[in-house]
């Protein structure tokens, strides 16, 4: 059975992530390897990221890598799909860079590189599963859930479970979802419609834990979906976490069904 953890908040939720990532961070440089952290981006995930930062200072990271789990793409004159630019308030690696990276290269002794911040790449999706388990397999790998469908990355209600790296095209609920993610975006024609992503079968298969975050009020109807069942249900992505390696479902009071 899947273990179930409830927070007071966000920020006890996040502080205790990052204190089992730290932990294993510090394990890995002892032992001389590489610690592979899986990320998603937005909203999710920020009171880890930013608790990671506190829990790392004075720390050598340059054996952190940082696996960013999709970012959106844009289509190219010849017809295949390239990364949106990095200076978009939307990308992955700008979030990556900014609200991961940045933090943590501002308190550690040695902070993380930028060949270290690995996405996929849309013109060869499959090589990023070939690197990561070249790698060793990611630690721990953080997932989110979208609050309307359950979506996990740009993986969408109905996508198998064992979905590798691929192009996705994004459903309209994920879309809208994203609006509140990056509130930039003026309308949801604006927001891209194809993005490169891991699936929920390169999770599962590589990664030595995963945790899945739920925290807020707007993520109560996911956490009913996941806590109502024991297994993967193709309709509610989360749900997957029932059949990961070491999976954990983190949640604050906020977000937990019956909670304030």
């Amino acid at each position: 059975m899947t273990v179930v953890r409830v927070f007071a908040n966000d920020e006890t939720l996040g502080a205790a992530l990052a204190d089992e990532i730290g932990t294993g961070i510090e394990r890995a440089r002892e032992d001389g390897r590489w610690y592979l952290l899986g990320c998603p981006g937005g909203r999710t995930p920020r009171s880890t990221y930013q608790a990671l930062a506190e829990r790392m200072r004075g720390a050598d990271l340059t054996h952190l890598v940082i696996v960013m789990m999709d970012d959106y793409i844009v289509p190219t004159a010849d017809g295949g799909f390239e990364h949106c630019p990095a200076s978009a308030h939307y990308s992955c690696r700008r979030f990556a860079l900014e609200e991961i990276v940045a933090p943590l290269n501002a308190t550690a002794a040695t902070g993380v590189t930028d060949d270290h911040v690995w996405l996929p790449d849309p013109a060869v999706p499959g090589a990023y599963r070939r690197r990561i388990d070249e790698a060793g397999g990611v630690d721990l790998f953080i997932v989110a859930s979208g609050a309307s469908d359950g979506h996990v990355a740009f993986v969408q209600p109905g996508m198998p479970l064992d979905g590798d790296v691929s192009i996705i095209r994004l459903a309209e609920l994920t879309r809208q979802d994203n609006m509140a993610t990056f509130p930039d975006f003026a309308a949801l024609e604006e927001v891209p419609t194809h993005g490169v992503s891991v699936g929920l079968g390169t999770i599962c298969d590589l990664s030595r834990a995963v945790r899945l975050i739920l925290n807020g009020a707007d993520k109560r109807e996911s956490a009913r979906r996941v806590l109502g069942t024991e297994d993967f249900d193709p309709d509610w992505p989360a749900t997957f976490i029932h059949r990961c390696r070491d999976g954990q479902i983190l949640l604050d009071e906020a977000a937990r069904p019956g909670g304030p």
